[in-house]
């Protein structure tokens, strides 16, 4: 069974403006990327391997 251990800690983009908690955090593992809600981290988070978060940012700009 492989681990996906934590590469760094839980980061917040520059581009979210530092509205108190108020934006999505991030953190690097060794399978992808983990998202949480920074207003409620106790929930939980998504994990995403780096092909499927490169394909989530493709279609997300697509979508502009």
């Amino acid at each position: 069974m492989s681990t996906n251990t934590p590469l760094t800690g839980w980061f917040t983009s520059s581009y979210s403006g530092g509205n108190n908690n108020t934006c999505v955090e991030a953190r690097f593992t060794t399978r992808g990327i983990d998202v949480r809600d920074s207003k409620n981290p106790r929930q939980g988070h998504l994990s995403f391997t780096t092909p499927q978060w490169s394909e989530f940012l493709v279609n997300l700009h697509s979508e502009q």
